[in-house]
């Protein structure tokens, strides 16, 4: 199976541009000429010795120079380029003291002239590219010396926060364990922390950096008064509950970082800050702010597919992101499918659905969601017409678990290999989540586990079945920078209650295969199946995934991968038929996740079943 996809969503606003750019490529528009609006453009030629065989030196020196990374823009005007040139030995510097080349020296000129012998307002040769020269020395690398911490400061351990004598002497590494220390005085309660001084001194005949860091920590002190600014649709007063900065408890620097972060998560803000006040209250508390920036409440999108099995699918959604003004969600979206591969309308797949959540309903670690949805499907297994409505709580137990309850009712019209049925079945979704991983699209370390039971009765039938279901998956980074993350995932699921498999509609049934299955298989083709080779469906599964995902550069990635999975009649999976998936995968890194694309072939296929299927999508695939 080969699938491609093409996914566009927008914010909806007053004048949005019909044309927009997604990884430097233009799409309905023109891409606009950067260069036309340059005034009195110079353009130069660079010649840059970095004077060091060290690769990792050379490149912080090319990257810390915006003449390097700019030589192919134009720069406006003579005097623009002497500024640059100025301002480039400033950033080299800053590159070298990084990389604890105190003693470097950084020499440029404009045609032959020093930067420093140029005129107020030079001129060089109309029409003639500028020859810019730039010459660094960097001098040897300093390692620290003497370390000595005074004030508040005095009472920590320099090595607990990198600062060893004889160890690194970069800037960045003195500037973030500095920055350290005032976070871990703000961790004793101390909302005032502040550097009071931070002396670095070169002794250039030692090559040692000595450093004196003085800080001072101030009181201890409990959150005072909450105020929200930029809240204009959002109620300020949900803010401030959702956040759960409450007035009176022991001020905390991870507390507000939580706060922050769960407050971007609603989707309604664009940014989110929490800051302290520079002085106490009254009172001795400390009062806090929540500056939020709204962004767009109204989206849409649309999106397609095209799969050489399947023919085209076709969705589109729109939402609203603060409907009711505390950050309620509405989304109402739809698609069809299967267009090309069969010519009569009532063969297509069709699904819609329309979704609700509010935040915070019943206090701030609550969520009410609410969904109506009707689908009409033909995979290969069955066809089913289904409608189903649900409302349903969550509750965050803690940060990582989160537990989940509520009841729907749900009318199933199917057709397959057991022949036409129809079920009317209410049911009481319960689940366990707990996320120990520390990213939520691209985990390198912890665990992600979840447990699920859905006991249901259908009015039809009368007959009583449940399901449950558990997964766990797990991370694990390796080599120099987590070059390489082993991944690996195990499911497993049961459904028990009923004598006869036609007892329980084919949408409830197991299936396996698919890109968020067993790749290389196409979807819910893994299936028990009678002596006609129609698929059945199961009462239990079992299946299993692992994943090397190792990094060729920061933006590409490459994932070989083996994933597993035995589909059983009975109750317990008896791995009589395992059916193996194998391929490798291409990841590249994007602000909102990695882009998936997973080639993969069935190991021991079906007869006459896929050969191989190309997935793409968004995130990893677990």
């Amino acid at each position: 199976m080969v699938t491609l996809a093409m996914l566009a969503a927008c914010g909806l606003a007053p004048g949005n541009a019909l044309a927009f750019e997604i990884f430097g490529m233009t799409f309905f528009g023109k891409a606009e000429d950067k260069a036309a609006d340059v005034i009195d453009p110079v353009n130069y030629t660079l010649t840059l010795e970095t004077g060091t065989e060290d690769d990792e030196l050379k490149t912080a020196i090319q990257q810390g120079s915006a003449l390097f990374t700019d030589q192919e823009k134009p720069v406006s005007g003579a005097l623009g380029l002497a500024v640059k040139a100025r301002d480039d030995r400033d950033r080299i510097l800053a590159a070298l003291y990084e990389n604890a080349r105190y003693g470097g020296l950084v020499s440029i000129t404009l045609n032959g002239t020093n930067i420093d012998d140029l005129p107020p307002d030079p001129v060089f040769s109309a029409g003639q590219p500028v020859a810019v020269d730039v010459n660094v020395d960097p001098g040897p690398a300093f390692t620290l010396g003497r370390i000595e911490l005074q004030g508040d400061a005095a009472n920590l351990q320099a090595a607990d926060f990198g600062l060893v004598e004889g160890g690194p002497a970069g800037s960045a590494t003195i500037i973030a364990a500095t920055d350290k220390m005032i976070v871990a005085l703000k961790e004793e309660g101390r909302p005032l922390a502040r550097l009071a001084s931070r002396d670095v001194i070169a002794d250039h005949e030692t090559g040692k950096i000595n450093l004196v860091i003085n800080a001072s920590g101030g009181p201890v002190a409990d959150t005072g008064e909450v105020t929200v600014s930029g809240a204009k649709d959002v109620d300020p007063g949900f803010v401030e509950d959702y956040s759960r900065l409450n007035g009176g408890k022991p001020y905390s620097p991870e507390d507000l970082k939580k706060a922050a972060e769960r407050l971007r998560r609603l989707g309604v803000f664009s940014s989110v800050v929490v800051r302290e006040a520079d002085a106490l209250a009254p009172d001795g508390t400390i009062p806090l702010t929540i500056e939020v920036a709204e962004g767009k409440q109204r989206y849409f999108g649309v999106g397609a597919q095209i799969s050489s099995l399947d023919g085209v699918g076709l969705q589109g959604y729109w939402g609203h992101r603060n409907l009711l003004g505390k950050a309620e969600s509405l989304r109402i979206e739809g698609s069809v499918a299967r267009l090309g591969e069969t010519g009569d309308y009532r063969n297509l797949d069709y699904s819609s659905a329309i979704l609700f959540s509010k935040p915070g309903a019943f206090g701030p670690l609550t969520t009410f969601n609410a969904s109506l949805t009707a689908s009409y499907l033909h995979p290969d297994s069955y066809e089913a017409a289904t409608f189903t409505a649900g409302s349903g709580v969550s509750y965050e137990l803690t940060e990582q678990d989160t537990l989940s309850g509520g009841g729907e009712i749900s009318w199933t019209d199917t057709q397959d290999a057991y022949g036409h049925n129809r079920y009317l079945i209410s049911a009481l979704p319960l689940a366990w989540q707990r996320d120990a991983s520390d990213d939520k699209l691209n985990p390198t370390k912890g665990y992600r586990t979840t447990l699920a039971a859905k006991p249901s009765y259908d009015f039809y039938g009368k007959t009583f079945f449940s399901s449950f279901e558990g997964s766990v998956s797990a991370y694990q980074s390796m080599g120099a920078n987590d070059g390489v993350i082993l991944a690996g995932k195990l499911a497993a699921g049961t459904l028990f209650g009923v004598t006869n498999l036609d007892d329980i509609p084919a949408t409830r049934r197991f299936y396996a295969g698919g890109g968020g299955s067993v790749r290389g298989f196409s979807y819910q083709e893994i299936s028990p199946r009678n002596r006609a080779g129609e698929a059945l469906g199961g009462r239990s599964y079992a299946f299993g995934s692992v994943e090397a995902r190792i990094a060729i550069n920061e933006t590409f990635g490459i994932v070989p991968f083996v994933d597993a999975a035995n589909v059983a009649t009975g109750t317990i999976p008896d791995f009589k038929d395992i059916r193996i998936g194998a391929g490798i995968g291409i990841r590249y890194a994007t602000p909102f996740g990695p882009l998936r694309l997973d080639v993969a072939m069935p190991v021991n296929r079906y007869k006459d079943g896929s050969r191989f299927g190309i997935y793409a999508g968004i995130g990893q695939s677990f």
